[in-house]
């Protein structure tokens, strides 16, 4: 996501307010024989722009009243600028999916998404759909659900199994002790190996901080939002024992932060963060690699005197919001629709199977509906298990700044070894919470 998107923001404000008093390009939504027209924008993947196409006919079909246009969301120059044009030329579709919430956070403050949870229905879709627990995280500062999450890829560790036996273990390490044990002992059999080798990890684009640090600490701090609505509630305590862990990791030269070529596949990187969407390629490109035989997966290890089980990771999910240009009519027939998709466990299951992607469900590992695709599967059913212990991104327009500021401030020094944990910690509240006044 690139951070002139802000700029861009605030030129699509001063363009929505024109526009409206010129009032909506669109003709009315409903024809004179009471047949309500929404428009859909789908992710640019061909598997969701077909889900969502075979459930709009579906829905069609039980209600005659609804017409839905399914179309894909613009990618040039990226789905989040498309979608703030279209919003200024008063063009903005009905509802639309794709959505996190820190890129929710900025539409909602420009008073451009409906809250969902003022909608009738909303509430039957957290019961029917049994994802209380995993929706609660997505509660915004000023008490609403603007997006309804339709996936979450709880994200996970890679772990090479084939190493860690090699090294004596049968599991990955639980706590940063272990870890650094596993490390030493790494080190000391393959001095050219690793225990986490990625260059991202001294880049401070904003997005890479939901990959390396969100999840470490996510786990050390039991899901602390660190930052609620415009207040920083970062823990410090949690915060610091995960900057120590990397420098540690740093001094035992477990940690090399530069470009190396499929690192985890070919076994320079013992440890390395992992989501669903990763499968698809290795069956292509490294057949090799085979669950819980030469790798496995895990939450995120945490501090000593955390019970590991407690452990939290970062939410990689998107959602759908409805937007407040849509008439009253155009904004309940959506809701309607999408309350309909998501009474039926099975449109999930094919969701899940044909993307790949799990429903944001508390049940999935639970459900008879999901069973099957988890058998066939088994590598996503860890990411299963753990929807509901995923935290999702923080609910802040500003966040593309404020995650840039984790980077320099912060992390990237710490895995340069340039600063102290403690320091980077302080110097990294500092700059955000200059941001935030």
């Amino acid at each position: 996501m690139k951070r002139k998107m802000l700029g861009l923001l605030a030129l699509v404000l001063v363009l929505s307010s024109m526009l409206a008093a010129c009032g909506s390009k669109k003709q009315s939504a409903t024809t004179a024989d009471g047949v309500t027209t929404i428009e859909f924008w789908a992710a640019a993947n061909p598997t969701q722009q077909a889900f969502w196409e075979k459930m709009a006919k579906a829905y069609e079909q039980t209600n005659s009243k609804v017409k839905i246009n399914v179309s894909v969301i613009k990618e040039s120059p990226s789905s989040e600028a498309s979608i703030q044009a279209a919003i200024a030329g008063g063009s903005a579709p009905t509802i639309s999916e794709n959505i996190n919430r820190g890129f929710a956070a900025q539409l909602a403050n420009s008073k451009a998404l409906v809250p969902l949870d003022t909608l009738s229905g909303f509430n039957d879709i957290v019961t029917t759909r049994n994802m209380k627990n995993t929706i609660e995280p997505w509660k915004f500062a000023d008490g609403h659900q603007y997006v309804l999450p339709i996936y979450s890829n709880a994200m996970l560790f890679g772990w090479r199994l084939d190493l860690l036996k090699e090294l004596g273990y049968n599991e990955p390490p639980k706590t940063y002790s272990e870890a650094l044990e596993v490390n030493k002992k790494l080190k000391a059999k393959y001095p050219d190996k690793y225990f986490w080798a990625k260059a991202d990890l001294a880049d401070p684009t904003a997005w890479k901080r939901w990959f390396d640090f969100f999840m470490l600490y996510n786990a050390a701090s039991g899901g602390n939002k660190f930052i609620e609505g415009n207040k920083f509630v970062g823990d410090e305590k949690a915060g610091v024992e995960t900057l120590k862990f990397i420098d540690d990791l740093r001094k035992d030269k477990g940690i090399l932060a530069q470009n190396v070529q499929d690192p985890f596949e070919t076994g320079t990187s013992l440890f390395i963060d992992l989501g669903p969407w990763t499968f698809t390629n290795w069956a292509e490109k490294f057949p090799d690699m085979k669950y819980n035989q030469n790798y496995t997966l895990s939450m995120p290890p945490v501090p000593d005197g955390v019970d590991p089980k407690d452990s939290k990771t970062f939410a990689d999910t998107k959602g759908l919001v409805i937007y407040a240009s849509a008439t009253k009519e155009q904004q309940q027939a959506a809701m309607d629709f999408v309350k309909w998709v998501y009474s039926d466990a099975k449109n999930d299951a094919q969701w899940f199977d044909e993307t790949k992607l799990p429903p944001a469900r508390d049940d999935l590992t639970t459900n008879e509906s999901f069973k099957a695709i988890l058998d066939k599967n088994p590598e996503l059913k860890p990411y299963a298990e753990n929807v509901p212990n995923a935290v999702p991104p923080m609910d802040n327009p500003k966040y593309n700044d404020l995650q840039t500021f984790i980077g320099q401030e912060c992390w990237n020094k710490v895995v340069r070894g340039e600063i102290d944990p403690a320091a980077g910690w302080a110097n990294m509240k500092k700059a955000i919470e200059g941001e935030l006044q």
